[in-house]
């Protein structure tokens, strides 16, 4: 039997625009800025500029007198369109270089893909291989390696082009691929990459069987082992990895082949933290990110049917929408980014990591009366820059740990009494783990040699084994 029964409960539900508007928040610099490119080329309401600027349209889209008056004079465009340039100069080509403005060449590049299936390309190929040198080519990863089997290269050839290909044909060509530069081209892992190397090099037989024969050894730093098999004394040893230590673990760094240079792109900060004296600014880093504001003479000119007015509606509202979405953005983070001052002012001033203070996102989301998915949102993949360099604020928060005097430190200051103590080890007889735990006991951590374990992989510290040396 059916009943009817009525109650009432509370339920938090989101709304579309928020959840747009919390993606917004999470939005860097220069994703903010294709973001407004997007939306400038997509939305004809939208405009870069002020809102001063748009004072020059009254309420039916047309210019005022005054703008009409200051382009009065100029409404005889041949008269003056060369009234700076001297009427003897209009006659003959009579201009030198120097009043050409310069304009930068253009170079075309070529990825390091195309050039290798160009150098396959001028081989005495015919049409089926050429075809298949570009499928093996574009099989590479990016580092110039090649993960997969032949025979599955000549399966997956097959199916994609619908012809059978057989094992060797891919064998053939990958051969050819691995005389050519860089070498290590179409290796399969860091052993053959550099086995490929110094096959062209001379006089290097003792590294080339060190590197085939003992590879795990030699990963492994176990120098006593591979001076015994190989009869050698520390300093013939040091010339043998000083030769591997100079081949090129990829062939292609960067993007480019091994041994060209490589441009890494810098970062752009969200925000900028400038220090004078005692005094902490925050401001964002606006550069790039235009002012917005609604065309009033377009949106009120383009108008008629229904479905015009329609979509210049909707159009209208996604602008506001924008407009009003970057304006909450810029405070929310302002707001976030001045707390998380306040809270490592000590910080900011000093630039010494030692100084922070424990931290989580709970804390900046109570001050600011927010939730912490917002904070997080505003924090996640931004960067600050200050006056000793740019940093990531997510490296900002940290977890609190107690000292045997009973002062509360961030974890990161334990990580930095870590690096000190491994960069002033012995590198003949570095430290272990549970001597860095002894050690910073003595200072006043008391943690376990697991943590030691965790903080010196967080830093980027090798284990005991890999920073020995001989």
């Amino acid at each position: 039997m059916l009943s009817l029964v009525q109650s009432q409960k509370q339920s938090l539900k989101i709304s579309p625009a928020q959840i747009q508007l919390l993606n917004f928040l999470q939005l860097t610099s220069l994703e903010l800025e294709q973001y407004i490119k997007n939306e400038l080329e997509d939305n004809p309401v939208l405009e870069e500029g002020t809102d001063d600027t748009a004072d020059e349209f009254d309420e039916f889209g047309t210019k005022t007198a005054d703008s009409q008056d200051r382009t009065q004079d100029y409404m005889d465009w041949d008269e003056f369109s060369n009234d700076d340039t001297p009427d003897y100069r209009t006659r003959i080509n009579n201009y030198t270089d120097d009043d050409t403005p310069y304009t930068a060449t253009l170079v075309e590049t070529k990825s390091w893909r195309d050039d290798l299936k160009e150098q396959f390309h001028l081989l005495d190929l015919d049409e089926r291989q050429e075809y298949l040198a570009d499928f093996l080519v574009d099989s590479l990863t990016d580092e110039g390696y090649l993960k997969v089997s032949a025979q599955s290269l000549a399966d997956d050839a097959s199916f994609t082009s619908g012809l059978y290909v057989e094992k060797e044909e891919m064998q053939t060509l990958l051969e050819i691929l691995r005389d050519m530069e860089p070498a290590g081209l179409g290796a399969r892992n860091l052993q053959e990459c550099l086995l490929a190397q110094l096959e062209r090099k001379p006089n290097v037989e003792i590294a080339k069987k060190m590197v085939k024969n003992h590879f795990e050894e030699l990963a492994n730093h176990h120098y006593d082992k591979l001076m015994r098999t190989y009869s050698l004394g520390p300093e013939a040893l040091k010339e043998v990895l000083a030769t591997i230590a100079h081949l090129n673990p990829h062939p292609i760094v960067g993007g480019q082949p091994s041994g060209a240079l490589v441009v890494k792109e810098s970062i752009v900060p969200d925000y900028i933290v400038t220090v004078e004296g005692e005094t902490i600014e925050v401001a964002l880093n606006a550069r790039g990110i235009p002012p917005l504001r609604i065309n009033k003479a377009y949106a009120q000119n383009l108008g008629g049917s229904r479905a015009a007015n329609t979509y210049v509606n909707n159009k209208i509202n996604t602008a506001n929408w924008l407009i009003d979405a970057i304006q909450q953005r810029e405070a929310t983070m302002l707001k976030t980014m001045r707390v998380i001052v306040a809270l490592q002012r000590e910080y900011f001033l000093t630039g010494d990591e030692r100084l922070l203070k424990p931290m989580i996102l709970k804390d900046i989301a109570e001050q600011i009366g927010m939730d912490i998915s917002t904070v997080s949102r505003v924090t996640s993949s931004k960067y600050a820059q200050t006056p000793f360099g740019v940093i990531h604020l997510k490296d900002l928060f940290t977890e609190g740990f107690t000292t045997d005097s009973g002062e509360e430190v961030s974890n990161r200051q334990i990580q930095v009494a870590l690096a000190e103590l491994v960069e002033k080890e012995d590198k003949h007889h570095p430290l272990n783990d549970t001597q860095l735990m002894e050690l910073l006991a003595e200072q006043g951590y008391q943690v376990a040699r697991r943590t030691v374990a965790k903080y010196r992989e967080v830093q980027g510290i090798p284990s005991v084994q890999m920073r020995r040396v001989l």
